[in-house]
């Protein structure tokens, strides 16, 4: 049957309303029943006043009796009397005797009081003759229900909304768990296991979110056989890649023996090491992709980083100048000095390429609101603002006329990205307002100790 998931819950909410209508029409009904009753310590009160006043009526004491029913007046703020129904039928009728045992001037004391009758009801006590009757309007302190107004409104509201409650928590435990199952399963399948399954976990259960379930575990299925196919790929690439790449360096370092002066060779021996280098990036770049690590397990000083890595660059860059702005100290700890160094590295060989012989590359650190913002400024022609995303993809490179053409395959950038965000940190590419590029890195920095 299609829909399951529809008639589930239908018949959960036509079940729950059907006993919800049941049971505020049981529970009224039952708690209207009680609280139509005159309390028994009343009762017993109406009776004590009518025992009295029969007492004084069978003594012939009129005055003590006419006494006593103004103390009840003076006490309950009410009508209270004694009285002796005559009857006289007219126009040759008759009193059956039926009638006469059964007739009443008011109603007794332990008779159902209608709650939504706004006047006292008078309350009838018999006299031991039989005909003599006391009569006394219920006092307003002996009324019952006096919070059916607020016990009614419970009822019909606050009652409602909790049973609504636990059929709306009912509906939504039910479609939320394997949905929250899917979800742990994707968080899992995203940080690299691709091993995971949901359909399993959900038991018997036959619905629309079961046939999700089955196309989760399809996909996951596709995806991890994928990944793991591109692992494989990948990995035997580097490896017949590494191959021919070492036989020709070979080659080269016997023919450069040979021929040391030959431009061809040295053009030769360019193109290998871009390659070798493009290999090797190339892998790094594929598993930070696939595998997403957190590389923060080392403590490092960014500051003895970077001028490790100026130095370097300074030997091979003589043309260049560099400028530091740094300060004494910079730590790091939690970090990657293998990763996060060959960022840097990467950045500031770019810049150079980029920048004119005889201009400065600058390269300043400073603390910003808890966190390290390294710029690494050149002085190359800048880049389109609509290409500044686009220098961190792989393999996207720029024309002459919008920067230099760099000597490499366009995935330096989109490595160097990676490397930081790997480390925490984020890296981003803005245009200089007078001329240039500036790369600026920021890293969370440690938070100091109270």
């Amino acid at each position: 049957m299609k829909r399951r998931l529809l008639w589930k819950l239908s018949a959960i909410i036509v079940a729950g309303t059907v006993l919800l209508f049941w049971l505020i029409h049981m529970l009224v009904n039952k708690t209207e029943q009680r609280m139509s009753f005159i309390d028994e310590v009343h009762q017993q009160t109406l009776y004590d006043y009518a025992a009295k006043a029969e007492q004084l009526y069978l003594d012939d004491d009129e005055a003590g009796l006419e006494e006593w029913l103004q103390t009840i007046r003076d006490r309950e703020n009410t009508w209270v009397a004694v009285v002796q129904p005559e009857l006289q039928p007219i126009a040759g009728s008759e009193l059956s005797q039926e009638f006469k045992q059964r007739f009443r001037l008011g109603r007794s004391i332990d008779w159902k009081i209608h709650l939504y009758f706004k006047a006292n009801p008078v309350m009838d006590v018999i006299f031991a003759d039989g005909r003599t009757h006391f009569l006394i309007t219920l006092p307003q302190r002996m009324r019952p229900g006096t919070y059916w107004l607020e016990t009614n409104l419970l009822l019909q509201i606050a009652l409602p909304m909790l049973l609504m409650a636990i059929i709306s928590i009912i509906i939504y435990r039910h479609v939320m768990s394997p949905l929250r199952q899917l979800e742990r399963a994707a968080q899992q399948f995203s940080q690299g296991n691709f091993d995971v399954r949901v359909r399993n976990s959900l038991g018997t259960r036959n619905d629309e979110i079961t046939a999700l379930a089955d196309t989760f575990d399809g996909m996951a299925e596709r995806i991890g056989n994928l990944i793991q196919t591109q692992r494989h790929l990948t990995s035997d690439l580097s490896h017949e890649l590494r191959t021919p790449l070492t036989r020709i360096e070979l080659a080269l370092d016997w023919a450069e023996q040979h021929s040391p002066d030959s431009e061809p060779l040295r053009r030769i021996r360019e193109e290998c090491e871009q390659m070798r280098h493009l290999v090797e990036d190339t892998l790094s770049l594929a598993w930070l992709e696939n595998e997403r690590p957190q590389l923060l397990t080392e403590e490092l000083d960014l500051t003895d980083l970077i001028d490790s890595i100026v130095d370097d660059a300074r030997f091979e860059f003589p043309e260049h100048s560099i400028e530091l702005k740094l300060p004494e100290q910079a730590p790091l700890t939690e970090s990657s000095d293998r990763a996060l160094g060959h960022a840097i590295e990467n950045i500031i060989r770019n810049a150079l390429t980029h920048t004119p012989e005889g201009g400065t590359v600058t390269v300043s650190l400073r603390s910003v609101d808890q966190q390290y913002q390294l710029d690494i400024d050149d002085e190359g022609p800048g880049i389109a603002a609509k290409y500044l995303q686009d220098i961190f993809k792989s393999f996207f490179r720029l024309g002459r006329s919008s920067r230099q053409l760099y000597q490499g395959f366009g995935i330096g950038l989109s490595l160097a990205k990676r490397q930081v965000e790997a480390v925490g940190g984020k890296l981003t590419a803005t245009n200089l307002d007078t001329k240039g590029l500036r790369m600026t890195i920021r890293l969370p920095a440690p938070v100091p100790a109270k």
